[in-house]
């Protein structure tokens, strides 16, 4: 690790205590405009990269979610982690035959995005005696080169996986594509807000639409406009990824 200063170390203490009261605050008139109160918006910061001794800084801070992206990368930094104070997410793409090395381990994975995976969640989670909450990731815009499940199959699958022991789906996730205007995000976001609605509606056994996790540095705003109840920042607290 990257020696600093004690110069540059109070430097980035201080960006980040003013990042996150911005971002706090721009919550709470996206609550507002939206007609609910902040403490309805889950703030998880995406920690990819960022050292624990400042995700254990905006901990302190009043931070209460943090999330990683990369399994090697959880694992090195998790002894350190302040998880008395914090709650750990895992948000990134999750291969199967890591699944053991986090269950047990994270509060929620939020990129569940097939039966496969989802299996494996709840074997390893009976295995450990623990109940793992997860949200069902959307791939909304049909890319790709992005993981995610899409409208048409998401109601066949959540049927599939509601039936396994040792798990709870907790709601959806999206990663919107980089859109050119705020006009086309908005679709994007008020789209997978319609689908979260309609797939509350049915009441479902062991299907909790409780999150909406949707909206990330550049665009959280628009996300918790449309309706998000979760917002994954990262650059936007931590800034960008220029101290590693």
């Amino acid at each position: 690790m990257m020696e600093r200063s004690s110069t540059e170390q109070a430097r980035r203490f201080d960006d980040i205590k003013a990042n996150y009261y911005e971002i706090c605050e721009n919550i709470e008139r996206a609550a507002a405009e939206s007609g609910r109160k902040p403490d309805e918006i889950t703030f998880l910061a995406a920690t990819k990269t960022v050292e624990p001794e400042f995700i254990n800084y905006a901990i302190s801070l009043g931070l209460t979610h943090i999330g990683e992206n990369k399994v090697q990368e959880m694992l090195s930094k998790y002894d350190e982690y302040d998880l008395d104070n914090s709650q750990l997410h895992f948000i990134g793409h999750l291969q199967t035959n890591k699944v053991r090395q986090i269950v047990g381990k994270v509060s929620m994975i939020q990129s569940v995005d097939s039966l496969k995976l989802a299996q494996e969640i709840s074997k390893q989670s009976i295995k450990n005696d623990v109940n793992t909450d997860i949200l069902i990731e959307v791939n909304i815009g049909k890319e790709e080169n992005k993981s995610g499940v899409t409208e048409e199959i998401i109601d066949e699958l959540l049927e599939q996986i509601s039936s396994l022991e040792g798990i709870k789906i907790r709601g959806l996730m999206s990663v919107p594509p980089i859109c050119d205007s705020k006009q086309e995000i908005f679709k994007f976001f008020d789209k997978m807000y319609k689908l979260f609605i309609d797939i509350s509606s049915k009441k479902s056994d062991n299907i909790y639409m409780d999150y909406l996790s949707m909206g990330m540095s550049d665009d959280y705003k628009e996300a918790i406009l449309s309706g998000a109840n979760m917002i994954r920042v990262g650059s936007g607290l931590f800034g960008a990824r220029i101290y590693r």
